[in-house]
């Protein structure tokens, strides 16, 4: 018994060490800046055990998670966010140690170029799951936190996922790569504003 709570224990304090903090450093986003950051969350599916929450209520969350993390990105070409919660559950209160359910969020994230005037993904699913602190993980979620936190919680692993999706496709795609903004055309010598 003893070994098992030392095991317990130590994950907690693994776990608590990789938190999703709301400030990180940034990542390479080239010339990416958020125009509009949409959120929805009407037809998400609420779990079976899962504490109730609004679909303003979680609107409001990923907003405010989304505005945080990609709104300090400062390129010169602007994107639009879109994200529809689909599913969720919010971890009741558990009976320590035996039974403690995890908080969980799935999504779905559109990305639209304003300049090109097209998507550069629709419906691009995420699954995450709520942080484990070195209290929730002996308490569980549920005793440890208020819905208000698990929510916030949850879309700060959202935006933070997101954040690190659009860097991967920045880096591996070109995602965000600075569109050339003159052309010198060949026979007159000036430059003209391109068009695209």
């Amino acid at each position: 018994m003893l070994r098992i709570l030392t095991l317990i224990t130590g994950l907690a304090l693994v776990g608590a060490c990789t938190q999703t903090q709301l400030y990180e450093e940034p990542e390479d986003l080239g010339e990416f800046k958020l125009r509009v950051n949409y959120a929805f969350a009407d037809k998400a599916v609420q779990g079976p055990v899962s504490r109730d929450a609004t679909s303003q209520e979680w609107t409001e969350a990923i907003q405010k998670a989304v505005d945080i993390r990609l709104g300090r990105y400062q390129g010169s070409q602007e994107y639009d966010i879109g994200i529809s919660l689909e599913g969720y559950m919010l971890a009741p209160p558990g009976i320590p140690v035996i039974y403690n359910p995890k908080s969980t969020a799935i999504v779905l994230v559109n990305v639209y170029d304003v300049g090109k005037k097209e998507f550069l993904a629709k419906g691009k699913q995420f699954q995450v799951l709520e942080d484990t602190t070195g209290g929730s993980a002996l308490k569980g979620s549920g005793n440890e936190r208020t819905k208000e936190e698990q929510m916030s919680g949850l879309a700060l692993k959202v935006a933070d996922r997101v954040e690190e999706w659009l860097a991967e496709e920045h880096k591996d795609n070109g995602w965000f790569d600075l569109r050339p903004g003159l052309i010198q055309p060949i026979e007159s010598g000036q430059a003209v504003q391109n068009p695209a």
